[in-house]
C-alpha cells in the first residue's frame, strides 16, 4: 500500500490507484501486457508518478472548478490543485477559480447554465484554456465579455470559446472562436515540430511520449528500410511518419479526420520532408492506396482498435513489419489474435497514466509463426 499524495483521493473519479505502491502498479500492468501479446519479455518505460499530464478537462459548478465524484456523473468534486497535472495546468487552475466566481454554471440534470467545462492544455511550449459553454445557453454575450477581460489576464498563452450543444455531454467541438492567441498548440520530439489543434487530440504526457517515439524509431533501425514504404495507419497529425521519413523512401500517413489530415499536410512543409505524404481515407480502404512493396507499418488505432475489415486489408499487404502501438491492452490482445502469419517480436509498456488503469504498449510483429 501506498499513502496518496492526492488530498481528494477516493472522492474524485480521475485517479484509482494512489494508495497502491507504483511498482506494484507497473507490475500489474505488465502482466496485462504480456497476457494481451503472449509475449513475457514485455519491457517497461515509466517516468514521473506525479504532475505528468499535460491537458485537463475539468467542469464548472456551484462550488468553482472540479472533477466528477468517483461513481457518479452529476456530482462535482472541488478541486484546487491536480497532483497528476503539470505545473502550468495548476497554475491555470488557480486563475480561472479566482476569475470565474459564482459564474452562471451548466446543471446537466435540468440541462441549464452555460459554462461547462474548462479544457486545460500545457505542453512543453505553449498553453491553453478552452471554455466550454452550452451552446443553448440566453447568456452566451455575458460569458463572453467574462472570459474577454480573463483573456487579458491570464498566463495562458491562447483563450478560446467553444460552443456544444446542451443536451450533448463533450468538451470538444468545431464550433469556436480564438479570443487570444491562436487555435494551434505545438510540441517537439526528436527534432521535429508538430502542431496540432486545441480541439484534437495530442498526448498527454511529453516526458513518456519522447520515449516511446525513440523506442520506436530504434525498432525501425534495426531493420534495412532504405528502399522501403512506411504507413502511417491512424496517423493523426504525422507524429510517426514524419519522425522516422529519413529512414524510409516513401511515407504515407493515413488519417480519417480531416482537421487531423490538415494537421498533418502543414506539418509536412514545416518540417521540409519531401518523401512523405497524407491521405485522407478511412481505414478499412487501405486497397485504394497504391502502397509499393516492401512496406512496414505503423498502426496507432483508437482504444476500440482496427476494425475487422482493416485487419483483413493489412494482412493482404503482407507487411515486413508492423508496429502496433496500442492504448487499450485488452482491444489490442483482441486484435493480434487475428494477426495468425505473424509473431510477436518485442513488446513494450509506456506508463503515460500512473495511478490509473491505462498506458500505451508498442509491438513489434514480424511474418511468422
Amino acid at each position: 500500500m501506498a499513502e496518496p499524495l492526492c488530498i481528494y483521493f477516493g472522492k474524485c473519479g480521475g485517479c484509482l490507484s494512489q494508495n497502491v505502491d507504483y511498482t506494484v502498479q507497473l507490475e500489474n500492468k505488465r502482466r496485462t501486457l504480456a497476457k494481451a501479446a503472449k509475449f513475457e519479455g514485455v519491457e517497461i518505460f515509466h517516468g514521473k508518478e506525479y504532475f505528468y499530464r499535460t491537458r485537463v478537462d475539468m467542469v464548472f459548478h456551484e462550488g468553482g472548478l472540479g472533477f466528477r465524484k468517483k461513481g457518479t456523473w452529476h456530482k462535482i468534486v472541488d478541486i484546487e490543485k491536480c497532483v497528476i497535472a503539470n505545473e502550468v495546468i495548476n497554475r491555470l487552475i488557480g486563475e480561472i477559480r479566482s476569475f470565474f466566481k459564482n459564474v452562471d454554471y451548466f446543471e446537466p440534470k435540468k440541462n441549464r447554465g452555460t459554462f461547462r467545462y474548462a479544457v486545460i492544455r500545457a505542453p512543453q511550449e505553449d498553453s491553453s484554456v478552452s471554455f466550454v459553454l452550452n451552446a443553448d445557453s440566453t447568456h452566451l454575450l455575458a460569458a463572453r465579455e467574462q472570459i474577454s477581460s480573463f483573456a487579458a489576464e491570464t498566463s495562458a498563452a491562447n483563450v478560446i470559446v467553444t460552443y456544444v450543444p446542451g443536451n450533448t455531454d463533450i468538451s470538444v467541438s468545431n464550433d469556436y472562436f480564438v479570443l487570444k492567441g491562436r487555435d494551434l498548440l505545438r510540441e517537439t520530439y526528436l527534432g521535429r515540430t508538430f502542431s496540432y489543434n486545441v480541439q484534437g487530440f495530442f498526448q498527454n504526457n511529453y516526458e513518456m511520449s519522447l520515449r516511446l517515439h525513440q523506442y520506436v524509431r530504434d525498432i525501425l533501425a534495426r531493420y534495412e528500410t532504405g528502399g522501403s514504404h512506411l504507413v502511417d495507419l491512424y496517423g493523426g497529425v504525422g507524429t510517426f511518419g514524419i519522425i522516422n521519413s529519413g529512414l524510409f523512401r516513401e511515407v504515407t500517413i493515413v488519417e480519417s479526420f480531416p482537421q487531423s489530415i490538415e494537421s498533418a499536410r502543414a506539418n509536412i512543409a514545416a518540417n521540409m520532408v519531401e518523401n512523405v505524404k497524407a491521405v485522407e481515407l478511412d481505414a478499412k480502404r487501405l486497397k485504394n492506396l497504391n502502397l509499393r512493396q516492401p512496406l512496414a507499418v505503423i498502426t496507432d488505432p483508437p482504444r476500440s482498435g482496427m476494425h475487422p475489415q482493416t485487419i483483413h486489408e493489412l494482412k493482404s499487404l503482407k507487411p515486413e513489419l508492423i508496429i502496433y502501438v496500442s492504448c487499450n491492452i485488452r482491444q489490442l490482445g483482441v486484435d493480434l489474435e487475428k494477426f495468425a502469419d505473424y509473431r510477436v517480436k518485442s513488446a513494450a509498456l509506456f506508463d503515460f497514466f500512473p495511478h490509473t488503469p491505462h498506458c500505451e504498449a508498442v509491438v513489434e510483429m514480424v511474418p511468422g509463426t
